[in-house]
């Protein structure tokens, strides 16, 4: 059954995905942007209008605006709140003025326009892993040393990983506005890193950045023991689109692979289709070499503590189970990610 939903951050990563999912569903959506100006970012965007005429608008919007969102949601019987800032750690100088104040203050922004907004019914939200969990040390103490997300994270902070600690703090305001009302419900999409193709001219992702520097051969030498939790993009668009379709749907999903991937267990994949193999790591640095040598990387010893070393298992199972996800190999998403990158790096 179609419906009009509104997404949020239209020019991004996941949110292009997302788009194209709806129109392929004969949904009418509502997207905003930062600005109509730029066409450069818009491209895709314009792209999708040209392939399903009548059924793409465009909005421009700004998180930090109250009222921004009303134009956009009116008549949208779903919201999709995909927009959120990011910066790489090294570019934030002021974790409550660019992360913190963002995050919390574009999430009540958003919502307080679904309230606003009779038709809305359902809000569909992209947090993250990181919402879950801070450190890696912290799922050893989860039970049985599972990620679940029953949990919440308790230990970033604005001065250690603000980023996290950013979207924990909105997800949490979003679920405490959710519960002081009755009329429209929430699901939260929480995925690890978010890899595969991009339909944007650039992807911003931060968190793909230690994956880019891999790329482009920075570390011949070889990777620290360090893993990730790793999703396809697809599957994230996928999981908005049945968390808004099922009405069943409830609470927060997580979207990743049910194990952590080391980087040189993705280099090791990568290294099929790289068109410079021999620039990727094929060896893991001793563990007790990169506390030697970490500090002069920018890596402190509490980070290498709570970090080096850990793997763990995800409890992915609610997002196969009730939203429907078939999580594709990641040799594939491995494979689209890196010809997305590579054509993205010659068009350049």
């Amino acid at each position: 059954m179609s419906t009009t939903s509104l997404v949020t951050g239209g020019s991004g990563f996941v949110a292009c995905h997302l788009i194209d999912q709806l129109l392929q569903a004969g949904d009418t959506v509502h997207t905003t942007v930062r600005s109509l100006k730029a066409e450069g970012k818009l491209r895709p965007l314009r792209q999708l209008q040209a392939r399903y005429p009548d059924r793409l608008k465009l909005f421009e919007a700004d998180l930090l605006v109250p009222g921004s969102f009303d134009a956009a949601m009116a008549g949208c019987t779903v919201v999709h709140h995909v927009a959120s800032p990011f910066l790489l750690p090294e570019k934030i100088k002021d974790g409550q003025r660019e992360m913190l104040e963002p995050a919390l203050n574009g999430t009540r922004n958003v919502l307080t326009s679904v309230n606003k907004t009779p038709s809305v019914q359902r809000v569909v939200m992209t947090s993250t892993v990181g919402a879950i969990f801070g450190d890696y040390a912290d799922v050893l103490n989860m039970k049985d040393r599972v990620l679940s997300a029953s949990y919440f994270n308790t230990s970033s902070t604005l001065d250690n990983n603000p980023y996290h600690y950013a979207k924990t703090e909105a997800e949490k305001e979003a679920w405490k506005l959710c519960q002081a009302q009755q009329r429209w419900s929430l699901v939260t999409i929480n995925p690890g890193m978010i890899l595969g193709p991009s339909l944007t001219p650039n992807s911003e992702s931060g968190s793909l950045f230690l994956l880019d520097e891999m790329c482009k051969g920075y570390f011949f030498y070889g990777m620290p023991n360090l893993s990730l939790t790793t999703v396809d993009v697809r599957e994230v668009a996928l999981a908005h689109v049945q968390a808004a379709r099922r009405a069943q749907a409830h609470g927060r999903y997580i979207l990743a692979e049910k194990q952590t991937l080391s980087f040189v267990e993705i280099s090791t994949i990568l290294r099929q289709v790289h068109h410079r193999p021999w620039l990727l790591p094929k060896h893991q640095i001793p563990n007790f070499v990169v506390r030697l040598i970490g500090p002069l990387f920018g890596l402190t010893q509490d980070y290498m503590r709570k970090h080096l070393g850990i793997h763990f298992a995800v409890d992915n199972q609610r997002s196969i189970d009730e939203l429907g996800v078939v999580y594709r190999p990641v040799q594939e998403t491995l494979f689209d990610h890196y010809k997305s990158w590579a054509e993205q790096r010659r068009s350049r």
